[in-house]
């Protein structure tokens, strides 16, 4: 098909406004439409495409097509936010479906990218494009990472519980396996950001109690910002980051002889394979907060310790510390970039994220600005004998071989790409994650270059695969021997300092969660009170009364949770919380009643959801503040042995946080 000039700006148009850019530089290379012809009817929207290769029509009847799925859409999902849809058609679907107010985005997904270039020609979707109604992908050029990218945002991430992927005409029928695939990487993706974003408020408990329990820790060694200003600028150098995949045990003879000649970041799992060889770590880092992974650091490896950096997350399980301090080894706590950290607002600590500890050594390398960043026994998959972890591994080679069901694993392309390995949703998530930041770390710093060494599991998309031997020779013979700065604790006033203002803030969190309770409470028994007087036999209207009672006692409740001066303290434990009622209530939210009985029911359904709601987030503040009373006694008690005036000092911040007021340390 040829194209005149108007149709031909039209596609510069929509290209410019579309912001797919990967998906635009491909249509861009496309010369000429042969395999689709259009079919044009009477009406402006009667527009059919033929498929040349089998003759194939998009349509039977394109207009009553388009007319009957609108229909569809207008009586069972009106209320829906997002639209998932394989197949782009014409397109015309997602232009009149785009006029509800409620749908806020479609995701349109198509492999063809000739039909996309010819409807580009035809029809104007800039407007949808530029106000990002309109999103569509070809998933031939999508990557994980821009799945993820959807998911990590508002509606897309709320949504997860009514998802579902619509054929845009039977047309699509025959790419069924293709759909089938994408429509599991979907799944996979909003399941990884689910768990990314936080799902579990008794985890969350656990990181806030442990963290305020390792306060003392924290502030009374060395900061994570003076490790990255001393030890810093490692420009030119090589940060080795050491995990425990199976594949490590036949890198430790190499590792062993050049370890004086490259930086070594190690996995808390890998540090005692590594000292049982007799190779001394620089760095060994610790993020897990359970005690299992605490009992890692339960050795005395005697002069292997000297000199080590034990990195660990302050919101490690307190064993670990306790180890660090009975073996006396040199450590430090470097803060989670979580709610509550930022909320205690210590500007001389150095924030980090992961949610492996591979992620955190990947993050504190390149803190420290290494530009060569060598992976190995990263093999986020099994070995072919089916293990899990190194021989040496402490809880056995074995430890994860058969830990997760059939439907949680599968294969992806393995190291060197000649062959598939197989690896769990876990394992998965842990790669996405080190390929995204490889991405943002070399957009931050062109100098730097990542290496996967493996030699074994899972492909790391953005490293160049080098067998390890060929990294040894290629860079550590050259380097100089390693040497670093010892690192200090603040100073005794700083420290005090810090602790004094850690102490208010924990009585202002209490405080805070206590009025907050008191007032939800309040709110919940008048909202038991009145749903006693909803009428099952009655209709909607005539319950309407009640209903609205209710439904203002609710947003009364949400005010008070997401007013920022009350939720700034409880985020933490709140957000895995609130962010679950959300994606759970989802469903619910976009059903369409289709009278009066699904309406009074919904409406009913929706009040008992948010009852039970107010009396979750109340007794998870009442969680909050035992665990805040009870693991700030290391705290107190350092407190009391620097002296009476910190007596004095604690005792005028109870007094004046019992009054609600505040005073210099009381922020």
């Amino acid at each position: 098909m040829k194209f005149n000039e108007a149709q031909k700006e039209l596609f510069k148009k929509n290209c410019k406004a579309c912001l797919n850019k990967p998906l635009i530089k491909e249509l861009k290379k496309i010369k000429k439409c042969s395999r689709f012809t259009l079919k044009f009817g009477n009406d402006s929207l009667d527009i059919n495409i033929q498929d040349s290769k089998d003759k194939s029509l998009m349509y039977e009847n394109a207009l009553d097509e388009l007319n009957s799925k609108l229909d569809v859409y207008q009586k069972k999902y009106p209320l829906y936010p997002v639209l998932y849809f394989y197949g782009f058609g014409n397109g015309i679907l997602y232009k009149a479906l785009l006029q509800n107010p409620n749908l806020k985005h479609c995701v349109v997904f198509e492999d063809e990218l000739e039909l996309i270039f010819l409807m580009f020609h035809i029809i104007d979707f800039s407007s949808e494009f530029e106000s990002k109604k309109l999103l569509i992908f070809a998933p031939k050029l999508t990557k994980m990472n821009d799945y993820h990218a959807i998911f990590t945002s508002d509606p897309f991430c709320k949504m997860y519980k009514a998802y579902f992927l619509e054929l845009h005409s039977h047309y699509y029928e025959k790419k069924s396996e293709k759909i089938i695939e994408l429509n599991k990487t979907l799944v996979a993706a909003q399941k990884q950001t689910a768990i990314e974003m936080g799902n579990d408020p008794l985890d969350a408990l656990q990181g806030l109690a442990q963290q305020v329990y390792n306060l003392p820790a924290q502030l009374t060694h060395p900061t994570s910002k003076k490790l990255l200003q001393k030890r810093g600028k490692q420009v030119g150098k090589c940060a080795l980051i050491v995990s425990t995949g199976p594949s490590l045990s036949k890198q430790l003879p190499l590792l062993k002889k050049y370890q004086d000649k490259v930086t070594i970041f190690c996995a808390d799992s890998a540090y005692p394979i590594l000292a049982q060889n007799d190779i001394k770590p620089d760095y060994v880092c610790m993020l897990e907060r359970t005690d299992f992974t605490a009992e890692f650091f339960n050795h005395d490896f005697k002069e292997i310790d000297k000199n080590i950096i034990f990195v660990l997350l302050n919101l490690v399980h307190p064993n670990a510390v306790a180890y660090c301090e009975q073996y006396n080894r040199n450590y430090l706590l470097m803060p989670k970039k979580l709610h509550f950290c930022e909320y205690l607002h210590f500007t001389q600590f150095k924030h980090i994220t992961g949610m492996s500890v591979a992620h955190m050594a990947q993050e504190l390398a390149f803190g420290l600005e290494y530009t060569n960043i060598i992976f190995i026994g990263q093999d986020l998959a099994y070995a072919d004998d089916g293990s899990s972890h190194p021989k040496d591994y402490q809880h056995s080679a074995n430890f994860e071989s058969s830990m997760y069901e059939d439907d949680m694993l599968t294969n992806i392309p393995a190291w060197g790409g000649t062959k598939e390995v197989r690896t769990h949703h876990i394992w998965l998530a842990f790669k996405d994650i080190i390929e995204r930041n490889i991405i943002v770390y070399k957009l931050r710093n062109k100098k730097i270059t990542f290496y996967n060494a493996t030699e074994g599991g899972a492909r790391i998309e953005g490293c160049t695969e080098i067998p390890f031997k060929e990294v040894c020779e290629k860079f550590f013979q050259k380097q100089e021997p390693k040497h670093f700065e010892k690192l200090e604790p603040l100073s005794l006033t700083k420290q005090n300092e810090l602790l004094l203002k850690a102490y208010a803030k924990i009585k202002k969190s209490i405080v805070i969660c206590e009025e907050m309770i008191k007032r939800l409470k309040e709110i919940l028994e008048a909202c038991i009170e009145e749903a006693k007087n909803i009428d099952t036999n009655k209709n909607y209207e005539e319950n309407k009364l009640i209903f609205n009672t209710l439904s203002e006692h609710i947003d009364e409740a949400k005010e008070i949770v997401e007013d920022k001066k009350h939720f700034v303290s409880a985020t933490e434990i709140l957000f895995p919380l609130l962010n679950q009622f959300e994606i759970n209530i989802a469903p619910l939210f976009v059903y369409n009643p289709q009278n009066e009985a699904e309406k009074q029911q919904k409406m009913i359904l929706w009040l008992d959801k948010h009852i039970s709601w107010i009396r979750l987030v109340g007794s998870h503040l009442e969680a909050q503040v035992k665990a805040l009373n009870e693991n700030s006694k290391p705290l107190v008690s350092l407190l009391k042995q620097r002296g009476q005036i910190f007596e004095a000092k604690m005792k005028m911040i109870d007094e004046k946080a019992q009054k609600g007021k505040s005073c210099l340390m009381f922020y």
